[in-house]
């Protein structure tokens, strides 16, 4: 019987005390890095701007960036389902009111947009990950 390999699980590791901020791979340009001064003002802002903008709305969210950070992650992971299912329905259901051309542009558009959303996700998960106390440390030291 075959048996798929298993990769270990990501190691947790933390930054010593008084270690410089340091931002993942992946981390978004617009977040300071996590620990930074004010980095936490950037991430809400950040995931507001991700997140639908009713979100604005909720003062709770603002309040607890750690339930908005998980909001904005479940928002991403909803885009990145509507992409997957516009991929699998879009040409048959499109080919009835566009013409091949059209389809195929559509459908390019999904492609893209399915690689977008996937460094989002990867940036939000990071994020979220920060706002629960997690921190980053160079690879490089």
């Amino acid at each position: 019987m075959f048996t798929p390999r298993r990769e270990p699980g990501a190691v947790p590791r933390t930054a010593r005390p008084g270690a410089a901020p340091v931002a993942p791979p992946g981390w978004p340009a617009e977040v300071r890095p996590p620990g930074s001064a004010d980095w936490e003002r950037t991430a809400v802002n950040w995931l507001l701007d991700i997140c639908p903008p009713e979100y604005r709305g909720y003062p709770g969210l603002r309040r607890h960036p750690v339930v908005l950070a998980r909001f904005g992650v479940l928002h991403v992971e909803a885009s990145q389902a509507a992409v997957d299912r516009g991929l699998s329905e879009g040409r048959g259901i499109l080919r009835d009111v566009a013409d091949a051309g059209e389809v195929a542009a559509a459908v390019q558009v999904w492609e893209c947009e399915k690689a977008r959303l996937l460094g989002v996700r990867r940036a939000v998960g990071l994020v979220e990950e920060a706002l629960r106390g997690r921190r980053y440390v160079s690879q490089m030291s």
